[in-house]
């Protein structure tokens, strides 16, 4: 039954080597989790561990706590969830060595590399300190973020201006490709006299 399982499992090695050590896996009795073609990007212990609520966003302030670059500030450039890390722009340089290829040149280049998100803080608007964030609602309903912990004014931090560019009202003016207004309000279905209804 186990060679049967083998031979099954073995078109997803293509190497002598793999072959090998699947052999040995199998003869040993561990063939738990051999046959997958790759390996599992992130195990559950790890996707546990994902910050849920993001209170850090592109564009804010913050002040590196930890590495190399300690006590430095700069901007928030990117914000990478799937990690828990995010990258501030012009800080935590490393050296990268990049192949010449079609379009680009080869050479020695300073790259950001990313921080985790434990690793900044927020700077206070009011006091330029780090700090931590809190949430709070407004008596009209509004959440807003407001600096909290040791040292803080209590203020509220506002959100960058560049993510208000994701939020600009579609253009008004119908385009070649959009549906008429006609055609939209226009009524195809009657269920009282069975209009737009398939035949069946």
């Amino acid at each position: 039954m186990i060679w049967e399982v083998a031979l099954a499992c073995l078109k997803c090695y293509q190497t002598e080597n793999d072959v090998i050590s699947f052999f040995i896996l199998v003869s040993a009795g561990r063939l738990a989790n051999t046959h997958r073609e790759r390996p599992v990007e992130m195990g559950w212990k790890a996707a546990q561990k994902l910050i849920q609520n993001w209170k850090i966003v592109r564009g804010d302030n913050v002040m590196i706590i930890r590495g190399k670059d300690k006590g430095e500030t700069g901007v928030i450039k990117r914000v990478i969830r799937s990690q828990n890390r995010v990258i501030v722009e012009g800080k935590n340089l490393v050296k990268k060595h990049i192949k010449q290829g079609q379009g680009h040149e080869g050479g020695i280049f300073s790259v950001e590399a990313p921080l985790h998100a434990s690793n900044v803080q927020i700077l206070d608007p009011a006091t330029q300190k780090p700090v931590k964030i809190g949430i709070r609602y407004l008596e009209d309903g509004t959440k807003v973020r407001v600096s909290r912990g040791q040292g803080a004014s209590g203020s509220i931090i506002p959100r960058p201006e560049i993510l208000k560019i994701r939020t600009t009202p579609r253009p008004t003016v119908a385009g070649p490709k959009d549906t008429p207004m006609d055609l939209v309000l226009e009524k195809t279905y009657d269920a009282k006299t069975g209009k737009g209804m398939p035949g069946l």
